[in-house]
């Protein structure tokens, strides 16, 4: 049965949907609910971007990462959830709602939490958001028989951390613990967090639709590069009160050139098929992302610093805002091929393009140090090259089916 079928119905009993469910796609709820993720990127990107441009990156970093994993994992764990039991029915939909109630109470919560290292409402709105997905699991135990054991392993675990998130907090804001315990301890929960579903599925897989995911994935990286355009945007809105000037100009189609490079990387691989074929590796691609999803996030970031330093008022040195860009450009490329080596037999991008490129992009902000405003000119001429060679290296034959994403969005297959 299909969403269209049932869409808003009361309720609907919830078992796992098939895996090989034809025209599987995204729904208007599931997109409805990234876009509430949109407001919580886009107030790290811009915390970030100001710690980038004051000139202390790293000040910034760790709370960025542990805001962003809270971010990466709700919305990741909604996802594979509604790819196994989405029914889209009134209390699927309520459910859904308080998901993303909590994540506006945690975009909230950004500002102190990076300003004062204040985790108060980051922690609720996890909490908030983590409860309306043990609610769910809670209802497809109930529901679903055969995966009744994995459903209760996954809210079971969710009850557990929960509690502990909460006692963490409780910890940090009675200063009962000095903050490199508390950091000691959130390595640790989340560790766990993300030791729950590899514990669950052992005890039967859940049916997520491999195409499905893909799709979700592919979402959620253009909604990410979304937040790197509005940065961009950003900056030359900033810049621009201080007059236009050629390498404003430069700098700003450079990094659109930039994102753009990055997406047709991304899109090259033929995820929804590997997943298909090996189901039992999707750990390792799924886990994979909170670093791919990151750097985009930190891209969004850098190339804001980038367009508005050719002005003179950041305090971020050539060097600074030259790796903010050219690190999260090269962790994403490495990243991108260890996400996907896992699961895919061959893939459409030569590894060693791929690291070819990450060492260039590596050395392009010492190279371009004379000319700093050059520095998102070369790593996006880099980053394009990698398309341009890789697209080069196929011949125009046609993928057979069974290899297309889940849209059947047109490919070509690689002679390697």
């Amino acid at each position: 049965m299909t969403n269209g079928t049932r869409s808003g119905r009361l309720r609907v009993r919830m078992r796992g949907r098939s895996v090989d469910e034809p025209h599987r796609a995204s729904t208007g709820l599931e997109l409805l609910f990234d876009l509430s993720f949109v407001v919580a990127v886009a107030a790290i990107v811009s915390q970030l971007g100001h710690a980038v441009a004051a000139g202390h990156p790293l000040s910034g970093l760790l709370p960025f990462l542990q805001v962003f994993f809270a971010i990466w994992w709700a919305w990741m764990n909604f996802t594979w959830f509604a790819s196994s039991y989405d029914t889209d029915d009134v209390p699927y939909r309520l459910l859904t709602w308080v998901q993303m109630a909590g994540v506006l109470i945690l975009a909230a919560g950004v500002p102190a939490a990076f300003g004062h290292d204040d985790y108060l409402a980051i922690t609720v709105g996890y909490l908030v958001m983590r409860s309306g997905l043990l609610a769910q699991w809670l209802r497809a135990a109930r529901d679903d028989r055969p995966g009744r054991r994995t459903a209760l392993r996954y809210a079971t675990g969710i009850a557990v951390l929960e509690a502990l998130w909460l006692s963490r907090l409780l910890l940090a804001e009675l200063d009962v613990l000095p903050t490199t315990v508390v950091s000691s301890i959130f390595l640790a929960l989340a560790a766990a967090e993300l030791a729950i579903p590899v514990w669950a599925e052992r005890a039967r897989g859940t049916a997520w639709h491999p195409h499905h995911i893909a799709e979700r994935y592919t979402l959620f990286t253009i909604i990410l590069l979304g937040e790197s355009v509005l940065a961009v945007s950003t900056g030359v809105a900033d810049a621009l009160d201080h007059g236009l000037r050629p390498t404003l100009v430069v700098t700003a189609l450079s990094g659109l050139v930039l994102l753009f490079a990055l997406w047709w990387l991304y899109d090259l691989e033929p995820s929804g098929a590997a997943l298909s074929e090996r189901r039992t590796r999707s750990f390792l691609w799924g886990y994979a992302h909170y670093a791919i999803f990151a750097a985009l996030a930190a891209l969004g970031a850098g190339l804001e610093v980038a367009v508005r330093s050719g002005d003179g008022h950041t305090s971020a040195s050539s060097l600074v805002t030259g790796y903010a860009v050219a690190i999260p450009t090269a962790v994403f490329l490495v990243l991108l091929w260890a996400a996907h080596a896992g699961i895919a037999a061959r893939s459409p991008i030569r590894t060693r393009v791929l690291f070819g490129t990450s060492v260039a992009v590596l050395i392009a902000p010492v190279a371009t140090a004379a000319v700093p405003a050059s520095t998102v000119v070369l790593v996006a001429l880099l980053t394009a090259t990698a398309v341009a060679v890789t697209l080069a290296a196929q011949r125009d034959t046609s993928v057979p089916a069974s290899e297309l994403p889940g849209r059947g969005w047109a490919r070509t297959k690689i002679i390697r």
